[in-house]
């Protein structure tokens, strides 16, 4: 018999003290759990009739989520051109799930990667091939949230990798740059910068020069992101022991080839869960981006509920909704980590 079994019950009955421990935990937890069962499925309502849950004060009303989802995933997005950021955030799901399949690394994911975006952001913006033109402002909801966290992580990379290399330079002034802007960037929290990209940046542009708003939020939560991901690389760039450089320079190997074929493929197969953790960090940061006027999924249930008073009162299961949206994300690129560190551990990368 496998020794895990075994352990558990030591750990849950193994004296009279933990016994009664776990006695009173699961009483609590079977308490919590059939109130909570009773609340969200028992007493609630289904079907979007706003006085059927108010027929039903102690039940769920997840009638506001079939009535309210298409403006909770598609923000003010015009309602018949709705399928249009329906396919965009689709066809920028499927690559991005192709390019986490360790076989399809390869030459053709950048022009892929290239010509989906283009596809993306044709789709959501239109005013080519007799789709109408939508502006940034109006973007919104989910497709706003995976957009950001995609585009914002696929910018932040290159740049941190570039900056965790700095940092270990053997230039002074390099070196320096990079740890500046690391240090200075990491000691403001992201709203500032978010707030600094969309209203002090415009000023320091020429009048009518000033890009785009959303653009100027991608631009911050990139540089943002940046330089908590080269802190990162940085760390598994000092795990690659320094013995395997110097015998990789004494075969003949040239600096940047030593970088590029030995050091940065170890150093980012050890980081791989702690850059998931930002990958996550990030995917839930752009709920931030609701300060500047840009309402992704969360800014998004705040519009839909916020300016109908027949709904407004069942903001928790809206939220409740949303966060069930969130979770599935955020456990999916868990469970894909800890796969991915798997599969590159046993050299199957």
């Amino acid at each position: 018999m496998s020794p895990r079994p075994i352990a558990w019950r030591k750990e849950l009955w193994g004296s009279p003290l933990r016994t009664a421990f776990t006695l009173a935990l699961l009483l609590l937890f079977s308490w919590a759990g059939l109130h909570a069962f009773e609340w969200a499925v028992l007493q609630a309502v289904f079907r979007p009739d706003a006085q059927a849950c108010r027929a039903v004060p102690h039940g769920a009303c997840w009638g506001v989520v079939a009535e309210k989802w298409r403006p909770i995933l598609f923000g003010r997005y015009p309602y018949e051109d709705q399928w249009r950021p329906a396919l965009a955030v689709t066809l920028l799901s499927l690559t991005t799930l192709l390019s986490a399949w360790p076989r399809s690394w390869r030459w053709w994911l950048l022009p892929l990667w290239l010509l989906s975006l283009s596809a993306f952001v044709l789709l959501m913006r239109g005013g080519v091939a007799g789709l109408a033109a939508v502006a940034t402002n109006r973007w919104g909801g989910l497709p706003l949230t995976i957009g950001l966290a995609v585009v914002g992580l696929a910018l932040a990379f290159p740049l941190a990798l570039l900056l965790a290399l700095g940092r270990r330079s053997e230039w002074p002034l390099i070196r320096t740059l990079c740890a500046t802007y690391i240090e200075l960037v990491r000691g403001v929290p992201l709203i500032s910068v978010l707030f600094m990209a969309s209203f002090l940046l415009p000023l320091l542009w020429p009048a009518g020069w000033q890009p785009d708003v959303l653009v100027r939020v991608l631009a911050g939560l990139s540089l943002f992101v940046a330089a908590y991901l080269a802190e990162i690389i940085r760390g598994g760039l000092q795990a690659v022991p320094r013995g395997q450089v110097d015998a990789a320079m004494a075969l003949g190997f040239g600096r940047w080839p030593v970088q590029r074929d030995i050091v940065l493929p170890q150093a980012l197969r050890l980081v791989v869960p702690a850059l998931t953790n930002n990958v996550v960090g990030t995917l839930k940061d752009t709920s931030l981006v609701t300060v500047v006027g840009l309402f992704e999924l969360t800014g998004a249930l705040g519009l839909a509920l916020g300016g109908d008073p027949t709904w407004r009162p069942f903001y928790l299961e809206g939220y409740l909704f949303i966060a069930a949206v969130y979770w599935v994300l955020c456990f999916g690129l868990s469970r894909y980590s800890g796969w991915l560190e798997r599969r590159l551990s046993s050299g199957h990368g």
